[in-house]
């Protein structure tokens, strides 16, 4: 045990008065942050452990401020003396951005933006009302030494590690140029500084948000820019527009907006969003070495592309932009959208034996299905398969099924970003039933949805006893 872990133990226990009976580390993030699922007999909670403790003393007077305001966020219900760990509220394990990789854009996912769009500027006009300041850290505001540290952590961890040429006078020319038409707007509103779909946890099918730490003053269009173009959501372009639109109707019932002036310094804040962010790509892809940080690069390049020729911003910037569109047609850049992890997802079936790794690989993960209702019992099912659409309604239907996925999901999702991270060419998955006909058919064939949905992945699922097929009745 870590004396990370010991301490949340102690923490949670002091708290609750249960002993903590598990604690499940959850997978890491791009920081130093480290989170665990506690659960005691009747309580659970999430404890979070960070070295940085002005940035725990801010995400925790934040919240306590967000929440007497009546802003969905989690509770804190303990916050260590030293100021390096704290307990919260368990929120679940669905992020907007989890869900958007499950189901595409459907009408459930866009609902949902437009429920976090209803927020955001809640958070924005009125959030800041009363808020402690002193706590922001690094900055108290988004100002012209917050945008020159994004700028330089563009350059030195993008422009400098992709390798190609250019006029360094020149691009900070062109920095300054962009500072100073940025820093013309009103910028007294919170600033929630990373928002974005992996911050947004959904729970009983409404948004809460996290990961606001990084809070300051700014102005309106940063966080808004920051939702709409989060590289990996790939939203489309006019569901951006539409939701733009909301969030001025929506923000204009808090704070008083001109709609024109909003949309000319909009598409420059959304340039240096998208440039913070490839910075941050650089940071731990080439500098790091976390090699599935690099697979957002194509993404970015995509929305630059969008940017600079159909909503360029309103000023000039001439060596910043030749360099970008060098990007943008860098077939190397793009070739990071292509992950070197190859995923085989097997389903088979327990009387036949579990499939062999022929990579020598030991097998990877294997998932008995048996455990779920069974469709071959039921005579309309006998004769199909987990390929059949009637066959995968009647387990999506089964309450079971959701609980089982979504720990596979979570399970094989941090297993694939370590592997990816590290380099490592194969992963096995396999899932088994009686017959390998029903269950770990459709168990096999969801597992791939997500994960060429999530990871930008072509797997197709392998189903060794479709030549004996039908029929599962056991």
């Amino acid at each position: 045990m870590t004396d990370n872990e010991k301490n949340l133990r102690e923490m949670f226990t002091q708290w609750s008065g249960e002993e903590a009976r598990l604690v499940t580390g959850l997978p890491a993030s791009g920081s130093d942050r480290r989170y665990y699922r506690i659960s005691g007999s009747e309580t659970d909670a999430i404890g979070a452990w960070n070295p940085d403790e002005k940035e725990n003393r801010a995400f925790v007077g934040f919240t306590k401020h967000f929440s007497k305001a009546g802003l969905p966020v989690p509770e804190i219900f303990a916050f260590h003396p030293d100021g390096n760990a704290y307990l919260q509220s368990d929120l679940g394990n669905e992020t907007l951005f989890s869900i958007l990789t499950e189901e595409g854009l459907s009408n459930r996912v866009k609902d949902l933006y437009r429920q976090v769009i209803s927020w955001l500027p809640q958070f924005q006009a009125t959030g800041v009302d009363g808020l402690d300041l002193s706590l922001c850290h690094p900055r108290k505001a988004f100002d012209r030494q917050s945008m020159l540290w994004d700028l330089n952590y563009f350059k030195y961890y993008f422009v400098r590690l992709a390798g190609l040429p250019f006029d360094e006078q020149a691009l900070e020319d062109d920095f300054e140029k962009l500072i100073a038409f940025l820093s013309e707007v009103r910028s007294d509103y919170f600033m929630y500084r990373d928002f974005q779909s992996r911050n947004v946890m959904i729970a009983g099918n409404r948004p809460y948000f996290i990961d606001y730490q990084g809070g300051r003053l700014g102005p309106l269009q940063y966080d808004i820019a920051s939702l709409l173009f989060d590289a990996k959501a790939n939203l489309p372009n006019d569901f951006r527009e539409e939701l733009l639109n909301l969030y001025i109707n929506t923000a204009s019932r808090y704070t008083s907006i001109d709609h024109d002036q909003f949309n000319r310094y909009y598409y420059g804040f959304v340039l240096i969003r998208i440039l913070q962010a490839m910075g941050a790509y650089g940071f731990r892809g080439f500098y790091q070495k976390k090699e599935h940080f690099l697979q957002s690069i194509p993404f970015a390049l995509d929305n630059l592309s969008y940017l600079l020729n159909d909503r360029h911003p309103d000023f000039e910037f001439p060596t910043l932009e030749k360099l970008l569109r060098s990007y943008i047609s860098s077939d190397t850049l793009r070739n990071f959208a292509k992950p070197g992890l190859k995923i085989r997802i097997c389903s088979f079936s327990y009387k036949a034996g579990i499939p062999p790794d022929n990579t020598g690989n030991g097998g990877g993960f294997v998932f008995d299905c048996r455990a779920l209702p069974n469709p071959g019992r039921e005579e309309e099912f006998r004769s199909l398969t987990g390929l059949d659409t009637t066959v995968a309604a009647y387990l999506n239907s089964q309450p079971e099924t959701g609980f089982f996925l979504g720990n596979i999901y979570n399970i094989v999702d941090q297993a694939v970003e370590n592997y990816l991270a590290r380099g490592f060419n194969n992963l096995m998955v396999s899932f088994g039933c009686t017959g390998g006909q029903h269950r770990s058919v459709y168990a096999a064939e969801q597992l791939t949805r997500h994960l060429n949905k999530r990871f930008r992945m072509n797997t197709i699922a392998e189903h060794t006893q479709s030549g004996n097929w039908p029929g599962e009745t056991k």
